[in-house]
């Protein structure tokens, strides 16, 4: 590839701002002014694959050569910013083994049809696979007890990586070591230091590409448990009523709503009543 490739400048202010629009459209996040460096920064590979000049020829492309339909996938996966970990805010991951199971699995939900939940921001997997550690736990002595986990994101690369199941070592060091024991596996090559999901446990968790901002959803789903967390804060106030809504419909009465701890509902109307911090019940 030529040095000129390479070497290609930053973004207009009208292709940012173009740009910023759609993203903004079509996914609910957020790009000020700030993020352009980081904006330029992350399409840069883009434009190198479809072997453009410029980032402002990447926008041409998108909005004046018809491409945006074929490219819209490779610039939401672009932008989006994928921060997981294994058992975040393990708060949460008690109360659902300690007050949430408990209560739903008293009124017979898992018993019957598969006990679901999901988890509706994924990334790669890592808060999936942490909820159907703890669902697995909890159904090894409730003999009948079956779940499934439901896992989306608007990013196809990280769906693509937790449909997987392999992850760094040092990724599921947050993993209670009697939970790794059981549910994950390390490469047989030592130098790999990879991980990872059993099959057993992988075959539960189903991946999709979901857009949170383009509701209704398409899903046959009352998911007993939902777990949004730290999506909601790159969205406007609107915005974030509207997921959230969009959520409560595929949420069994009685089931639970966990948010990101920086996360609220503050002032909007929706069919919930809070039970803990950042952890809602649908009423």
């Amino acid at each position: 590839m030529s040095a000129a490739v390479e070497c290609f400048g930053g973004l207009s202010e009208r292709n940012f701002r173009r740009l910023a629009e759609f993203v903004h459209g079509y996914s609910g996040i957020r790009m000020p002014p700030a993020k352009k460096t980081m904006l330029e920064g992350r399409l840069r590979r883009r434009v190198r694959a479809l072997e453009l000049d410029s980032l402002d020829a990447y926008c041409r492309r998108l909005f004046e050569e018809g491409g945006l339909d074929a490219e819209v996938v490779h610039l939401i996966d672009a932008v989006t910013t994928n921060k997981t970990d294994f058992f975040r805010e393990p708060e949460h991951f008690r109360f659902l083994a300690e007050t949430a199971l408990p209560q739903l699995a008293g009124r017979g939900c898992g018993f019957g049809r598969p006990f679901t939940a999901w988890s509706a921001a994924a990334s790669t997997g890592a808060e999936a696979y942490s909820l159907a550690m703890v669902l697995a736990e909890f159904g090894a002595s409730r003999h009948g007890f079956r779940f499934a986990v439901l896992a989306t994101d608007i990013c196809s690369e990280v769906l693509e990586t937790g449909a997987h199941g392999v992850y760094p070592a040092e990724m599921v060091e947050p993993v209670p070591a009697e939970l790794r024991r059981r549910y994950l596996r390390r490469a047989r090559d030592p130098a790999a230091r990879t991980v990872r999901v059993v099959p057993d446990l992988r075959c539960l968790v189903h991946f999709a590409r979901l857009n949170l901002v383009q509701g209704p959803y398409d899903l046959d789903l009352a998911a007993e448990v939902i777990f949004c967390r730290n999506i909601l804060i790159y969205f406007d106030k609107s915005t974030q009523e509207a997921v959230t809504r969009n959520l409560c419909h595929h949420l069994a009465p009685g089931g639970f709503l966990f948010i990101g701890h920086s996360e609220s509902l503050m002032g909007f109307d929706l069919p919930l009543r809070q039970v803990g911090t950042t952890i809602f019940q649908r009423r």
